[in-house]
């Protein structure tokens, strides 16, 4: 069983990035993510509903699942769609899949945590591993500034899924169940993302495409739902330092997909920095040695 729950996230997460890239076009990137978290957010509602589990939030909570929302289905979305307009999309789930980096930073700097030595080291051969990965895409543009934009916005999107994580940690602290706050937290970001866009007269065109269309569903509901819950699963079963190890293999997926549909050509500098950002990931779940001596004694 944890078998199939590993290949359905990496398998649906490493595809997702690529359907982002698809919902590009007529409608509004602010109304793309409010849709598909309003959609998202409408089944899993409806499931919790089934199955009896449906709460109210605890007033207590209703400030920390408001700001998850605009961290995890707002924000950082925004920068990810903006993103996959200026590199290819198999390079931002690389870029995120550094997000454990991130977490530890951000676990030191709000809650005071002392970051390991391991992952000090994994910091450094990620962020390594990101400036091979991407010296060939300077190296070849035209416009710098463009692939520097994607780059910034995909590292913006990143930090606010950590931040994101981090409240997460806290809701379930108080014994919220995730399922239950990320159906809230998705409800809101698409609410504010759809109230900015009345506010900002954005145009409320909906791309009736077919590709369009069938990108919003895969985004919604396997992206989304089934991707969340499966990776949920995973916490639940093995942990989720385990769980996360999800993010080191489906930017393989991604950034195949980018190679057969957007053209990206592999190098061996991109492929060292692909390795590189990997590695850097295996060191920060890897316990370090004196802990794993004291966890077997």
């Amino acid at each position: 069983m944890n078998a199939l729950l590993y290949l359905v996230v990496v398998l649906v997460w490493g595809t997702t990035w690529f359907a982002i890239k698809l919902q590009l076009g007529p409608s509004p990137i602010p109304l793309s993510i409010a849709w598909r978290f309003g959609l998202a957010a409408i089944v899993l509602f409806g499931l919790l509903a089934w199955r009896k589990q449906l709460r109210p939030l605890p007033r207590r909570a209703i400030g920390t699942v408001a700001i998850q929302g605009l961290c995890l289905f707002c924000i950082n979305f925004l920068c990810f769609y903006n993103a996959s307009r200026y590199i290819p999309t198999g390079f931002e789930a690389v870029v995120f899949s550094t997000s454990t980096l991130w977490n530890a930073i951000n676990a030191r700097i709000f809650m005071g945590r002392t970051i390991a030595s391991n992952v000090i080291a994994g910091a450094v051969v990620g962020l390594m591993g990101l400036v091979a990965l991407f010296s060939p895409e300077f190296a070849t543009s035209h416009d710098h500034s463009t692939t520097a934009s994607g780059l910034l916005l995909a590292l913006g999107g990143t930090l606010c899924f950590s931040v994101g994580n981090l409240l997460s940690a806290r809701l379930q602290a108080q014994g919220l169940k995730p399922v239950q706050t990320n159906a809230w937290a998705m409800l809101f970001g698409a609410l504010v993302l759809l109230t900015g866009s009345v506010l900002t007269g954005v145009p409320f065109v909906l791309d009736a495409r077919p590709v369009y269309l069938g990108a919003l569903l895969w985004l919604a509901i396997p992206g989304s739902v089934i991707g969340f819950t499966a990776y949920l699963m995973l916490v639940g079963r093995l942990g989720a330092e385990k769980a996360a190890y999800c993010t080191v293999l489906f930017p393989l997926v991604a950034l195949n997909i980018s190679a057969v549909m957007e053209g990206y050509h592999w190098t061996p500098v991109a492929i060292a920095g692909v390795m590189l950002v990997m590695l850097g990931n295996w060191l920060v779940f890897r316990k370090p040695r004196a802990s794993r001596q004291l966890a077997t004694t």
